[in-house]
């Protein structure tokens, strides 16, 4: 018999008696992703973003605010309360007011002052060099080579920079509550409407504003991870970033350009306010909600388009 029949009757070239193939030559379909690896991804990375000294001192300076305030504030009045009753006037004056009256207000008071400026400008450098500090390193080849895909890693990124954006307002806001309460007294809290609810609702209003405050800097965190995804260089993504922060508010305070204020980002932040009034306004806060989430929608969708097309041997 020829190889040939003896290949059609045994359906091998080795012949009837020859032994099984090893399995190592047998071909096998690949493994379906392990959903535990996306897990793990974004574990290393909240763990390389929160060991890392810039993060740190990132924090320290978030904290040192409303020690700065509260102290100025104690120093001003000399420690005495007599503050202003609850008003409607803008947020940071109103909060100010009864901070020696009750130093929950501290907290109102500092996440007012931190908004504009200090909590977006620590987003926009880490959302800045999320992947642009990757790029330049040369470690984000090394981060592709893992089966984790770069739609996964994007997305890990972005969900390590919106935990930092609800770090840093936890720590601005429990920094507030400890010298509050260490340099003023605290008790019944009087709201911007006037009237006056328990310590404990008090409390409670003061943790949802910290995360109503945290949500209002997705939009921007997902701005900063496109501009991240533009360039190779992290220190260029990051003023970039911080840049286009300043124009942003910038362009906010031009009366002259209402009518592009309402699409701004930063343009329902102190919106926040809202929440110590009795009850509680819900309409510019939910125009912040729906604006954040557009500003996520869009620039998310722009991140993973480049991201996904981006040169990384370059």
């Amino acid at each position: 018999m020829s190889q040939a029949e003896q290949v059609t009757a045994t359906g091998s070239a080795d012949g009837p008696e020859a032994p099984p193939r090893p399995r190592s030559l047998l071909w096998t379909p690949p493994r379906p992703r392990n959903p535990l690896w996306t897990l793990g991804l974004l574990r290393s990375e909240l763990t390389t973003l929160l060991r890392r000294h810039r993060t740190f001192a990132l924090l320290g300076v978030l904290a040192a605010v409303p020690v700065l305030i509260g102290i100025a504030v104690r120093i001003e009045t000399g420690g005495g309360g007599g503050g202003a009753g609850g008003t409607d006037g803008g947020a940071g004056p109103a909060f100010l007011a009864q901070v020696t009256n009750n130093g929950l207000f501290l907290v109102f008071a500092s996440l007012a002052a931190t908004l504009p400026v200090f909590l977006p400008m620590a987003v926009g450098v880490v959302a800045g060099d999320a992947i642009a500090g990757e790029a330049s390193s040369g470690t984000l080849r090394y981060l592709l080579v893992a089966p984790a895909g770069r739609t996964r890693l994007l997305l890990a990124k972005y969900a390590s920079v919106l935990t930092f954006c609800l770090v840093a307002t936890l720590v601005v806001a429990a920094s507030a509550l400890a010298v509050g309460a260490l340099l003023f007294p605290v008790g019944e809290v009087t709201t911007i409407s006037g009237t006056r609810i328990s310590f404990g609702e008090g409390l409670v209003r003061a943790g949802l504003t910290a995360a109503v405050v945290a949500l209002s800097l997705t939009g921007f965190a997902a701005l900063g991870l496109f501009v991240s995804t533009l360039t190779g260089s992290g220190i260029g993504a990051m003023a970039a970033t911080v840049g286009l922060l300043i124009t942003v508010q910038i362009l906010d305070s031009i009366p002259q350009l209402s009518g592009v204020h309402a699409y701004l980002f930063p343009h329902y932040w102190m919106s926040f306010a809202d929440v110590l009034r009795e009850p509680v306004h819900w309409d510019d806060l939910v125009k912040n909600f729906q604006l954040q989430g557009l500003y996520v929608a869009v620039f998310g969708s722009a991140a993973w388009a480049r991201f996904t097309a981006k040169d990384i041997t370059a």
